[in-house]
């Protein structure tokens, strides 16, 4: 080739390559003509076809006018979402915005995943207070910082203790109420009978059943559900030595020897709420409103389906024990916190946002009427119970006012936790901490779902917990706890 051939070659390379900054370059202004900010969202489930759409299309519109962001969501499946996210921070993958458990916020903040939030939020979360106090973010307080962002702001009372189970069988049966947990077996083994179709249980609910056998309420105060604290003693246990793990254990393996439970309930644990969405299971954990959250996906699988949930041991008091179950995070390697910072603010900064987010095109996706909120397709956005607000949140036609009216009081003659706001701080006994969830999840997972022989098992993993130093963890706990208390 000769040179002005290769020059005229270059020129057009050299227009080509510019063009394409040019058409690279339109996506990523915002409309007032600067640059947009990204901000990667790493977000559990699936992404579905309208999802994407949605999020590349309608939501990347507004969020471009609105906040001057680019948003891209890194879906990562339920199954693997807890590995993969410790997986990508540690490789310091550009995250700038993750959803975890609240109960982990310790572990969470040690291994360096969150960054203290407080002048974030001063900076760029003041619309966002408005609807989410700042006493709902005490929740997620270590060290007098603020590390995430608690992001269900709702009643929650006797949070995890309760069953959603599917009413319409319940009644087919010819049940009217469930209270105990041989209201459980007698329900899964009558409608084993008359519905042979349906696959039992999807879950082994070791919470409710726990509040059930516990003569002392409960509140879980470390990882791997390890330790538990007494509401009235104010002492931290270790939960698998309890009596009341020794009966749900004893429970659960009594529902395995009578054929009502699967293998699926260990090996595939985190997946049971999806199964309950198949319409083929019987029941799954709750907290308040639960039955409202999955109604629609049981329906589009089981259209006769109904909801209802139900707290065993009814008469024992409930304590509020959280701010919310979960919790947002920022890491500290986050290429563009402010950006994500903004983005939760904006989601929060009103309703129209909120239910744009959560909820899709009014028109398209959902419409409003009478106050009420009718998803007009099974399309699913943001999770609503993610970012639940009590201040937003509107309710589906089919829900009757008196679940509503329940919901909105149920809180009223509930009892504050003293530990509320407790986080435990993990440093000084991390490598104890490893240990013992590693046992947690592979011994006592399958003591507790009933999987294997309890007499057997149950000794020898009690052993290698006491071996990995479960009473110097619970020591610790406890220590941590009484300055907590006296400090209050």
């Amino acid at each position: 080739m000769n040179l002005k051939k290769m020059l005229v070659l270059s020129v057009i390379l050299v227009l080509i390559a510019s063009m394409a900054a040019a058409c690279s370059g339109k996506k990523e202004e915002a409309s007032g003509g600067g640059k947009l900010e990204k901000v990667t969202f790493l977000y559990p489930g699936e992404e579905t076809d309208r999802f994407g759409k949605f999020i590349d299309n309608e939501l990347a519109e507004k969020l471009a006018k609105d906040i001057g962001i680019q948003l891209e969501v890194v879906f990562v499946p339920w199954s693997q979402y807890w590995e993969q996210k410790d997986i990508m921070l540690a490789a310091n993958e550009p995250i700038d915005l993750y959803w975890d458990g609240l109960p982990d916020l310790s572990t969470i903040v040690n291994k360096k995943q969150a960054q203290p939030l407080d002048e974030l939020i001063e900076k760029h979360g003041q619309d966002m207070l408005k609807v989410l106090p700042m006493e709902q973010l005490q929740g997620a307080k270590i060290g007098g910082q603020i590390y995430g962002i608690p992001s269900a702001y709702a009643p929650s009372s006797a949070m995890y203790q309760l069953v959603a189970l599917r009413q319409d069988v319940l009644d087919a049966v010819g049940m009217t109420d469930v209270n105990t947990p041989d209201d459980l077996k007698a329900f899964a083994t009558k409608a084993k009978e008359k519905f042979p179709q349906m696959k039992g249980p999807a879950d082994i609910i070791f919470k409710p059943l726990t509040r059930y056998f516990t003569d002392e309420q409960y509140n879980w105060v470390a990882v791997e559900d390890l330790v538990v604290f007494g509401e009235d003693t104010k002492k931290a246990y270790s939960y698998f030595e309890t009596k009341a793990f020794q009966e749900v254990a004893k429970f659960n393996r009594s529902m395995y020897q009578a054929g009502l439970y699967s293998e699926d309930l260990t090996i595939k644990y985190n997946e049971r709420d999806s199964r309950m969405q198949t319409g083929l299971y019987l029941w799954v954990e709750g907290s308040l409103g639960k039955e409202m959250e999955i109604i629609n996906s049981v329906k589009a699988n089981a259209p006769e389906a109904e909801l209802k949930s139900y707290l065993l041991a009814d008469d024992k008091p409930r304590y509020i024990t959280a701010t919310g179950g979960e919790v947002l995070g920022i890491p500290v390697t986050a290429p563009n916190p402010e950006g994500a910072m903004k983005f939760i603010n904006w989601l929060y900064s009103s309703q129209e946002n909120y239910l744009f987010a959560l909820y899709g095109v009014e028109g398209q996706d959902y419409e409003i009427a009478d106050g009420r909120i009718k998803k007009l397709t099974s399309d699913e956005f943001f999770y609503e119970w993610m970012f639940r607000n009590q201040n937003y949140q509107l309710f589906a036609p089919d829900v009757s006012q008196e679940a509503i009216d329940q919901y909105k009081t149920w809180d009223e003659k509930a009892i504050l936790s003293e530990s509320i706001g407790f986080r435990f701080n993990n440093e000084k006994v991390k490598n104890i901490e490893t240990a013992l969830r590693e046992i947690a999840g592979k011994q006592f997972a399958a003591i507790r779902s009933g999987f294997v022989d309890f007499d057997v098992e149950y000794p020898k993993a009690v052993k290698r917990l006491k071996d990995a130093g479960i009473d110097e963890y619970v020591a610790e706990i406890q220590r941590q706890l009484d300055e907590f208390l006296a400090s209050k």
